[in-house]
């Protein structure tokens, strides 16, 4: 028997495949192409106090190996998810994670007190997002400002709080480290990485935003070095993310010290992504004869 199952400090994941927030919705828009039940967890896009638009289009710009994106946080606010989305993800075994962002440290320490009380398993802290003009970018970007808002928010949020720390940084084990010395019960990471691309025959970008977030396999060997050096860093779990799209890449991210990983872009090209690899990580492990993805986490030799 295969145990696939991680502990993320108190979230009990039947595996450790997350569906990254910002690319599976609420996981209603995938439910006609995958098996819920199949995926450990859903990070759902990112909410805020009151419904948000988002920026203006254009909001997604292709290119090689990936994708920028400056979507804006649109979603219908945090009372419409807590109404209409936790009673439908309830439906199913996957757990849920709400994740936040707000403009003020108000705003985060009344999501995470309001979210706190209702049937969902835990709050990933987006502090990292980098298209939203005001707010979250200047909190992800130092020790200090992680350090002030982790701080703020444990003291309303009766969940296990995940910290989502942005790449966009001097040193991430910095960052890293503060988040964890101030209440974090586990740190994921990467967030997109800020990117421009120019349309050359109009001389102007080609995000209405001008810059965007860059996801996609084009990021993953930076990231799999920010998972491994925060693994080192930190003793609370890692949940690493940035271009997987196979088993493989999830299992690079665990040897690297990732307790569980998150598909996000990769989402947009298979719908069936996450439930793929999951079936990845357990052919791997049937592979190498690995009876617990335990096998697995933090074992790369550098020697």
């Amino acid at each position: 028997m295969i145990d696939l199952s991680v502990d993320i400090n108190g979230i009990k994941f039947d595996n450790p495949v997350i569906a990254a927030s910002g690319t599976f919705g609420f996981g209603r828009e995938f439910k006609d192409y995958v098996d819920l039940n199949m995926i450990g967890g859903i990070a759902v896009k990112g909410l805020t106090l009151e419904p948000r638009q988002g920026n203006r289009p254009p909001r997604i710009a292709e290119t090689p190996a990936g994708i920028l994106n400056s979507v804006g946080l649109q979603n219908p606010g945090v009372e419409a998810f807590i109404r209409d989305e936790i009673p439908f993800l309830r439906k199913y075994k996957t757990k849920i994670i709400a994740n936040i962002a707000g403009n003020t440290i108000e705003d985060y320490c009344k999501m995470a007190e309001m979210l706190s009380g209702e049937d969902i398993d835990g709050i990933e802290l987006n502090v990292s997002c980098p298209n939203v003009k005001r707010g979250c970018v200047a909190f992800g970007t130092t020790p200090e400002g992680i350090s002030e808002i982790t701080k703020s928010v444990k003291k309303y949020c009766k969940k296990p709080l995940i910290v989502k720390l942005t790449p966009n940084v001097t040193d991430i084990k910095e960052v890293a480290k503060a988040a964890e010395d101030s209440g974090a019960d586990a740190i994921s990471l990467i967030n997109t990485i800020l990117g421009m691309a120019i349309d050359i025959h109009k001389k102007r970008p080609i995000l209405a935003n001008n810059m965007g977030g860059l996801s996609g396999p084009a990021v993953k060997p930076i990231a799999v070095r920010m998972v491994y050096e925060v693994a080192q860093t930190v003793n609370v779990p890692v949940i690493g993310m940035g271009g997987i799209s196979s088993g493989e890449d999830a299992v690079e991210f665990m040897l690297a010290g990732a307790s569980a990983i998150m598909v996000g872009t990769y989402n947009f090209i298979n719908p069936k992504a996450c439930e793929d690899v999951v079936n990845g990580i357990k052919k791997h492990m049937e592979t190498y004869g690995y009876k617990s993805v335990y096998d697995i986490i933090g074992k790369v030799s550098l020697n």
